[in-house]
Parts: structure tokens; C-alpha cells; sequence
């Protein structure tokens, strides 16, 4: 088995002893998790660079990451079920499913929420699997191997690093997030780069060399500052070269150590009978790589994952399973291009309409291998806006839907930003800067819903009871329409301040040189920007609210627009392009009056007799969530409290 061993650093009761239901009390296990892999081995192949690294006297590849297992004292009240969670940047995620969040200040604190996991008895586990990430203070990495050159020093070559500052700033870190960056192999490299440009598929202009410099192995600094909002790259020759998608084979092999090893350093040993994997945002992308590069099975033949819960990672994968890859950089919005912004884009099979040749899906490796999990895909509408998630089931290119993949359900939690929102009604706020946004952020509590979808695919799963239908945006029934069409929709609308699409990201087509599909790329790509692929989001209702997808009942019995993006700010620069994961909240007019001055959306008393009046409303649109089983039956009082307590909010002082 390829984890030779779980050492573990610590062993305590979780959340101070708390009894969580007939699950009784958990304990929390820290430790890393010690790796041998063998490159030759066919569940390995797909990992660029593998076969480069250092092998050890049995000719396997060896490195270790962090584990944190949350499970209960007593293995008879476990469940059977594993989740495994996909770090984010080094990051706990899972607690969402405890309507939790971790505190970014103190990541080694794992909050407990409503305990909503824990009383239905799951394992939990979060895997570290990214080599960037300062394993300090509480985030979860790895120590990935390094692939070499023949002289026995690691691999030398490009890499492409891009930074957009929200204000003045005389340098920054060759690395996204604080993150370890790729040092530079000469501090005095001629030929090294630095572009700008001034929006997302902006034309790229090279800053004169004597302008800029580097001030040591991991910073980059200008003549004069980086503006804020402009979109820089530095390109320049690493002297290091990890192999980045050994994270793939973490995720796998610890899953499968966990569930299958009965050795007695598996705390877990015994009471796994299904795995499921869970990733949010940049994880949920990790998740997509994983899926394309065939690494649910492993070295015993075994397919690992039975379900994944892939939330918030749009169309795109990432920088997840190549060389000099940037596993932090985030997708789109002109954060930098890996090959992870090549195809496959959908689960399923599409061909390329030069020249009919195929292109295989996400799901296409995992089939050949009778190891394809169970899929619940889940966005808000920000990464519909962002330009990628409807790739993931309408053809681009043909511009038609896809056929539904039978192991997959799609949904699109109408009228979110990225994160779920939360009150009271405030704009964005970035370091240096009070105020980022144009509009309100977005204030939809999309919450409950992940739990619905955690619970429906181990229902699928373990049971056999299939999902509910997907909710999304689709062309047959004209839900599904361009960012152009929608905009121009709400631009009907004048209280609203839009972005402008011109200003927005497009995926276009790329060109990483000869080597590409081997994951080598030539840095920068070739960017076709003639040669975009289309993208489509949901179509709006007159009030601004988006039509396709799961409505929560601020969306089907509203009181504001909700949108999945809202403008930056002047003080950040890149005027008219979103405010980066961010969505809006712009409030109806309370009265008639109010509404009369600037506004064609009915104002509140317009709609709605009193708060009772809403309340009724409310309890019903979520009762038919339910009874949809899009929503827990359970947590619909969750739901109508939650939405009540934003009438509380946008409408004070209302006669109840």
C-alpha cells in the first residue's frame, strides 16, 4: 500500500468532549501521512514528472502531507461513511456542512457549528495535498518530491507568475497568496519578462526590462509601483521543479489507506464501507483534475471515491497536474494561465470542431478504468459570470446543450456570489482599501443547500435513491443566455450598476507549444484572444433575479436583486470588471414613493401585505424545496428563519 505509515502528532477529544447525538463524542488525530508511490505503475502514469523523482531502494517515490481525522470514540456509532476533504489553499472546508467557518486567522481551530456531520456519524478527514502552502499555524500541505535532470539537481525552466494589486504596491512575492514561491535561478536573467495589462484578455505589453528588477530569489519590484488593477506577469527561469500532481496521489492514497488499511496506525481501521470527497473552489477544481487524470483508482485496482461533492469550481480545472504549476492560482478573471484552462471543460466526451478529432471528458479515464464516482456538481452564479462554469454542460463550440452524464447532477444556486452570504448589508472592504465594491455584497445564504447535496449523493450512493433532476441554465428552454443578452436585461434596470462584458474574462484558446500534452508548457501561452469560447449564464426575470437553477426564497419571493457579481470599486482600479468572487444585493424600495424616483422593480409594499404576509410566502417556496429534495426537511425552519431575518434587516420597523 502506498502510505507506509500514519504518524501521528496528536490524539484529543474534539470540541471539548461534546456528545453529538447517537454518535456520541469524536476525538480529533493530527498527523502526516508518509508516501511511496510507484512511478511505474499504470494508476500512476498520468502524473507529469513522477517518473523523474528520486526513487528509494524498492524504486518508489516517497513524500508525506498532513491529516486531520475527526471520528467517533466509538467505531459502532460510526456511519461507514468517509468524507474527505480536499483542503482549499491548506484549509479545512468541510465545517460548511456544520454552517461553520474556519477562522483564517487561527486555521488550526476546527469549529463544530450545528455538529450536522458529526450527529450522522461521518469520518472526516482533511488531506493536505498542495506543496505551496506554508504547512504553519494550522494549514494542511505537502512535501511534494522533486522531479530532476539527468545532473541530479531539479528541472530547470519558465514559469509564468501574475499578480493584480488592489492598490499602489513597489513589489510583490513571485507566488499567489504568500504562498512558496517558484525561486528565481538568476536574480540578473536577461531575457526574463514583465508584462501588463490593463483588463483580463487585455493586449499584453512588455515593460522595459531597465524598469524593473528583481530584488532577491522571491520578489519582483517596478520603477515607480504596480498599479492598482493592472494585471502583471513576471516570466522567468525556477530552479526548483516539485511534482506537483503527487497531490492527486495524496488524496487518493490516504482515502484508500483510511478505508481499507488494517494496520494499527489506521485509527479509521474497520468502519469505512464508502468514501466521498469534497472540494470548494480551488479544491472543487482539484477535484475535476483529479477526475480527468484517472487517479480514482488505486495501486490494488480499487476505485477510491464512490462520491464527490464539487462545489464552486465552474467549467475549468487547474494548475493541479503539470510542470510548474501554481496550484493556488485561481481559475479565470486573469489570474494566470496553467494548462488546467485547456480541455476537457464537460464530463462527457465533445469533439473539436477543427477538425472532428475527440476530446475526452472529465469522466472518460474513469470509466475505462470502472472507477468513476457519483457527482454532485454544485455552482453559484458567479462562476457563470466568471466565464466558465456552463463548459461544463453546453458545448461551446457546437453551442448546444450537452447530454446529462448519468453519474452526474448539476446545480446552480440561483443569485450567489462564490461564498455564501451573509448579513448585515455591507460592501467589500480589501487591506488598505474601505471600500471595494460598487453595490452591496451579495447576502443569499446558500448554506442549507450543501447540505441537501452532501445527503442526496450518500443517499445515491449507499441506497441506490437517485438526485434530483439537475437545476441549471440550459439553451433547449432558453434559460441559458449570453453574459450580453442578461446584461443588457439588467441594464433595464438604471438603480443597478452593472460591469461591463467587455471587461470581463473569456477563456480563450491557448497554445502551450509542442509539449502540452505531456503537461510541459511554454510560458507564456500563445493567447488567442480572436478565439474565445463562448459562455453563458442564466437569464433574469424583471426584477434582476436569476431564472434557472435551485431559487431559494430570496430569489423566488424577493427583496432584492441578487447577483453573482458586483463592479470594483475606482479606489481598486480595473474599472467596470468584477470585484473578485463578490456578488450584489440591491434592495427593492420599500414604498411606492421610494420606488417612484429611480426605480421600475414594485416596491416591497408593493408586494407584500406585511411581514406575516412574507413570512406565509416564504414557508411555502421553501416547502417546496423539500419537498423537491433540494432542501433537508429538516432545515426548512434553518431556511425561513434565515430569510426572515433579512426582511428584518431590508425592511425595519415592519408591522408584523
Amino acid at each position: 500500500m502506498p502510505v507506509t505509515q500514519f504518524e501521528v502528532r496528536s490524539r484529543q477529544p474534539f470540541d471539548d468532549g461534546r456528545t453529538f447525538g447517537d454518535a456520541g463524542p469524536y476525538e480529533r488525530i493530527d498527523g502526516v501521512l508518509h508516501y511511496a508511490v510507484d512511478p511505474g505503475h499504470a494508476s500512476n502514469l498520468g502524473i507529469v514528472d513522477l517518473a523523474r523523482a528520486a526513487r528509494d531502494e524498492h524504486g518508489r517515490v516517497r513524500f508525506q502531507g498532513d491529516l486531520t481525522l475527526l471520528q467517533s470514540i466509538d467505531p459502532a456509532r460510526a456511519s461507514g461513511s468517509l468524507l474527505c476533504d480536499a483542503v482549499n489553499r491548506g484549509g479545512r472546508r468541510f465545517t460548511r456542512y456544520n454552517l461553520a467557518a474556519t477562522d483564517p486567522l487561527h486555521p488550526e481551530r476546527i469549529p463544530a457549528g450545528d455538529g450536522h456531520l458529526m450527529e450522522r456519524g461521518w469520518t472526516i478527514a482533511s488531506i493536505g495535498w498542495q506543496w505551496d502552502v506554508e504547512r504553519s499555524g494550522g494549514l494542511l500541505g505537502l512535501t511534494a518530491p522533486s522531479a530532476l535532470a539527468p545532473d541530479g539537481h531539479p528541472i530547470q525552466g519558465w514559469v509564468c507568475v501574475t499578480h493584480q494589486p488592489d492598490t499602489l504596491v513597489p513589489d510583490f512575492m513571485l507566488s499567489d497568496r504568500g504562498h512558496q514561491p517558484y525561486t528565481i535561478a538568476d536574480i540578473h536573467q536577461s531575457d526574463a519578462r514583465l508584462t501588463v495589462r490593463d483588463f483580463p484578455n487585455g493586449t499584453r505589453q512588455d515593460v522595459p526590462r531597465d524598469q524593473w528588477r528583481f530584488t532577491d530569489r522571491t520578489h519582483v519590484a517596478l520603477d515607480g509601483g504596480f498599479e492598482a488593477g493592472r494585471y502583471y506577469e513576471a516570466i522567468y527561469r525556477t530552479d526548483i521543479c516539485p511534482v506537483v500532481g503527487a497531490g492527486l496521489l495524496a488524496f487518493r492514497d490516504a482515502a484508500s489507506f483510511l478505508r481499507h488499511a488494517t494496520t494499527e496506525d489506521n485509527p479509521a481501521r474497520g468502519r469505512i464501507s464508502h468514501a466521498f470527497g469534497m472540494g470548494v473552489s480551488q479544491s472543487g477544481r482539484f477535484l475535476r483534475e483529479f477526475l480527468a487524470a484517472g487517479a480514482n483508482l488505486d495501486e490494488d485496482g480499487r476505485a477510491v471515491y464512490d462520491g464527490l461533492h464539487v462545489h464552486v469550481a465552474g467549467g475549468c480545472r487547474g494548475d493541479f497536474n503539470h510542470r510548474y504549476a501554481q496550484p493556488s492560482a485561481g481559475a479565470g478573471s486573469g489570474a494566470g494561465y496553467g494548462l488546467g484552462h485547456l480541455p476537457p471543460f464537460a464530463y462527457e466526451d465533445t469533439r473539436d470542431p477543427r477538425d472532428d478529432t475527440p476530446i475526452p471528458g472529465l469522466l472518460t479515464k474513469a470509466r475505462a478504468q470502472h472507477a468513476a464516482p457519483r457527482i454532485v456538481a454544485t455552482n453559484s452564479a458567479f462562476e457563470y459570470w466568471r466565464g466558465d462554469a456552463s463548459m461544463a454542460h453546453i458545448d461551446p463550440d457546437a453551442g448546444q446543450d450537452l447530454p446529462p452524464p448519468p453519474e452526474v447532477r448539476t446545480y446552480l444556486f440561483a443569485g450567489t456570489q462564490h461564498g455564501s452570504g451573509t448579513l448585515p448589508l455591507r460592501y467589500g472592504s480589501l487591506g488598505g482599501v474601505p471600500v471595494s465594491t460598487v453595490n452591496p455584497l451579495n447576502i443569499v445564504d446558500y448554506m442549507p443547500l450543501l447540505r441537501a447535496a452532501l445527503a442526496n449523493l450518500e443517499r445515491w450512493v449507499r441506497d441506490g435513491v437517485e438526485l434530483p433532476p439537475s437545476a441549471l441554465p440550459r439553451l433547449s428552454d432558453r434559460t441559458a443566455v449570453t453574459r450580453d443578452r442578461a446584461s443588457y436585461s439588467l441594464s433595464m434596470l438604471p438603480n443597478i450598476t452593472m460591469v461591463q462584458v467587455r471587461r470581463l474574462w473569456s477563456l480563450p484558446k491557448f497554445d502551450f507549444g509542442p509539449e502540452a500534452a505531456a503537461g510541459i508548457g511554454s510560458y507564456p501561452p500563445v493567447v488567442k484572444l480572436t478565439e474565445q469560447f463562448p459562455t453563458f449564464v442564466s437569464a433574469v426575470d424583471a426584477d434582476g433575479n436569476e431564472i434557472a437553477g435551485i431559487r431559494l426564497p430570496d430569489i423566488s419571493v424577493p427583496l432584492a436583486t441578487h447577483t453573482g457579481w458586483n463592479p470594483r470599486h475606482s479606489d481598486t482600479g480595473g474599472l467596470d470588471e468584477t470585484a473578485g468572487i463578490n456578488g450584489s444585493t440591491i434592495p427593492f424600495a420599500r414604498s411606492v414613493a421610494e420606488r417612484e424616483a429611480n426605480d421600475p422593480r414594485p416596491s416591497i409594499e408593493e408586494r407584500y401585505r406585511d411581514r406575516a404576509d412574507y413570512l406565509t410566502r416564504v414557508r411555502a417556496a421553501t416547502e417546496v424545496l423539500a419537498a423537491q429534495r433540494y432542501l433537508l426537511a429538516d432545515d426548512i425552519g434553518l431556511v425561513v428563519e434565515n430569510t426572515m431575518a433579512r426582511w428584518d434587516a431590508l425592511v425595519p420597523g415592519a408591522s408584523s
